[in-house]
């Protein structure tokens, strides 16, 4: 299915989007700086808890239908924002099967085994593909709503194992590779996908893991126009292999496309919370240094006013980076600094224009050597 499915998991998963980066200067308040709750990309002020009900969902066609009801909603108001427990899901709990004549990293992957539940539910689902754009059928809606749920279960918590949810994947696939499209790419009633929820965790097993299917839609854009692609600048990579999922990632999707609530791009997100280390990944997967959102700022006009110096230099040491663009109010990053604290921003960057100015393809080629 071309158009990714919007279902609602019974839980709003919380993201470290509201964390200030370990990297970031205390002290510094960043005009950009995103105070995000939720994975859904809103400037929320409350908890994601207290935000969407379960008891809406998207249907294909992405307009907000009441889910089907069932004798577990009803009177259950209290608990249908909080994640599922497991003493609810013991029937679609995964059973553990050790085999001695395997080894430890097969078992890994043998142990888990899907759900009858659900594994007869996907192939409801797989047989009827067709319909699920416009169906009216409350039995196959129920179905449809019940795989979602299951599938945010396993694969959009913090504590999600990237092995079950291999192991869910390996069942959908064998049943059909069309079921697998649209379960990889299913988002919830904030558009959000098992890959925003993955990224936004740090769950860089999982992120791999959804990569591999080969039908990861890495650029779709949840409500308030961010892709996972550009939450993984507030991600936290804390091994090589890590960053190699990272660079995957980042590799395989658009890293300038512009969130609609603000305009801001991964590269601003990342500057904005002092993410050195991402920002070079970015800059050297294809990020446009010169890229503005709605007020016009760039990322370095972000890096001025945060009095982030190191972000300065890794902005300006880019020969494309462009240091007299404006805002809509007319300022350019040094304006933004001439009359601030930031007197050594400020003091470089009339060095570097005015070397610019004065021969600008030495100081390009000095700046790329970099």
């Amino acid at each position: 299915m071309e158009k990714a499915n919007e279902m609602s998991p019974r839980s709003s998963l919380k993201s470290i989007m509201k964390k200030k980066s370990s990297n970031s200067r205390s002290g510094q308040e960043a005009k950009k700086n995103l105070q995000f709750v939720g994975v859904n990309g809103g400037y929320e002020t409350t908890s994601s808890e207290d935000s969407s009900s379960s008891e809406e969902f998207c249907n294909a066609d992405g307009e907000k239908a009441e889910a089907p009801t069932t004798a577990q909603d009803e009177g259950n108001d209290q608990t249908d924002m909080l994640p599922l427990s497991q003493d609810k899901l013991n029937e679609e709990e995964p059973v553990e099967v050790p085999d001695p004549n395997v080894s430890d990293t097969q078992q890994n992957v043998q142990r888990y085994t899907v759900g009858e539940t659900f594994r007869r539910d996907c192939q409801i689902l797989s047989s009827r593909l067709a319909e699920l754009q416009d169906t009216s059928d409350n039995s196959l809606r129920q179905t449809l709503y019940t795989v979602c749920q299951e599938w945010f279960r396993v694969s959009s918590q913090k504590s999600s194992s990237p092995n079950l949810v291999a192991a869910y994947l390996e069942e959908i696939r064998s049943i059909s590779p069309q079921l697998l499209h649209m379960v990889v790419n299913i988002a919830d009633e904030n558009g959000n996908t098992a890959l925003h929820y993955s990224v936004s965790h740090s769950n860089f097993g999982i992120v791999k893991i959804l990569l591999e299917t080969g039908v990861c839609d890495v650029d779709h854009q949840n409500k308030a126009g961010y892709t996972p692609v550009m939450l993984t600048p507030l991600a936290s990579a804390e091994s090589d292999e890590d960053m190699e999922v990272v660079l995957e990632l980042l590799s395989s999707g658009n890293v300038n496309l512009s969130a609609t609530q603000g305009g801001q791009t991964a590269l601003m997100l990342g500057v904005s919370h002092g993410r050195s280390d991402m920002v070079k990944v970015l800059l050297n997967c294809g990020a446009d240094v010169n890229l503005r959102d709605k007020d016009g700022e760039s990322a370095l006009m972000i890096a001025c006013q945060l009095g982030n110096m190191e972000m300065v230099k890794l902005l300006v040491a880019r020969p494309e980076c462009d240091l007299e663009l404006t805002d809509e109010a007319g300022n350019s990053a040094l304006s933004l600094v001439l009359d601030s604290a930031h007197t050594e921003i400020a003091e470089f960057l009339q060095a570097h224009t005015g070397l610019r100015r004065a021969c600008p393809s030495t100081e390009m080629e000095k700046e790329a050597s970099l």
